[in-house]
Order: structure tokens, then sequence, then C-alpha cells
């Protein structure tokens, strides 16, 4: 079951410092993240809360190529848990010509958290951003707050605000 509270006072990470030093509303939600499938874990603990599946979003780091970069580089994709990336469509968003899923450890380095636990919001180093479209439906989405077993609730404007990212439609 997640427990929900108001974060305030000493922020837990720095996705949660980034919210509230920009004076977003949010709400941080904990549950047992599990050992793997740490989405999956999310939607089955926030399920008790009436959220569905498809307001729980995932991040996931992808390297993009060609296009107007000179070398390869970093960059975010949020999309819902239940679904597939489309590294094509992410490449398309991000005007670049190729993506693949980056690898673990450079994800970690760039970001400042661990797989499983990288939050869009609040990394070590900002990178470009694509955010799947589907968001915008929702009055509230759920992403990582920077640690397995904790999300933030916000709303997607508020989302893109704190992570620049741009919507476009990413999922397979």
């Amino acid at each position: 079951m997640a427990k929900k509270r108001k974060s305030g006072g000493a922020a837990a990470t720095p996705a949660i410092a980034a919210c509230a030093e920009a004076g977003i509303r949010h709400e941080v939600h904990t549950f047992d993240a599990g050992t793997d499938h740490f989405g999956d874990h999310a939607a089955e603990a926030l399920a008790h809360q009436s959220v569905v599946p498809e307001q729980i979003f995932k991040t996931l780091v992808v390297e993009i190529h060609g296009g107007a970069m000179a070398r390869p580089q970093l960059a975010v994709a949020i999309l819902p848990v239940p679904h597939r990336l489309s590294l094509k469509k992410v490449a398309s968003a991000l005007g670049a010509a190729k993506a693949e899923m980056a690898d673990p450890g450079k994800a970690e380095r760039s970001s400042g958290y661990v797989t499983g636990g990288i939050s869009p919001i609040g990394q070590k180093k900002a990178l470009p951003t694509v955010m799947d479209a589907s968001a915008l439906e929702h009055p509230t989405v759920f992403v990582s707050g920077g640690r397995r077993g904790l999300d933030i609730e916000l709303s997607a404007a508020d989302l893109a605000t704190l992570t620049g990212a741009v919507s476009a439609q990413i999922i397979a």
C-alpha cells in the first residue's frame, strides 16, 4: 500500500527539493519498490488510491545520435509504465536521427540517481527531455521521486516546466 504525504521541511531527494524550490504543488508517495520492474510495483501500490497505471510514468534515459548533433548525447524519455518506448519516435521528437537505450552506468552518473529510481526532475545534468503526450490527459501524473519506492505526484504541465520537456507521442 502506498503512503501519501505533502512534502515539506528537508527534502529527501533532489527531485523533491526541485519541486519545493519551484513552488510546484506536489505530493510524495512511498511504497515497497520490490527488486525489479519498479514501475509495475508503483502501479500496484498506487492502484489502492484509484490511480490508473497510465498515470504512472517511468523515466528512461536514451542516447540520441545524428541530426543536428555533432556527437551522441543523453536524453530523457518519460512515458506511462504500461507502455513500451518507441526509440524512433523519441529520436524524431528530439531532432535526432537515431536513439538507443543508454548504458545504465552512464544514466546513473548523468542523473545522480540509481537505475529504477531515476527521476526526470532534479537531475545532476539537465538533459533534453520528451514526455509522452498522454500525460496531458490526466489531472496529475506520478514520476519517480529519485529513489526506488518514492513517487512524486504533480501536474503534467508542472512536470514539463521543471524538466523543460517537449510533449510528443513516444509510445510504441
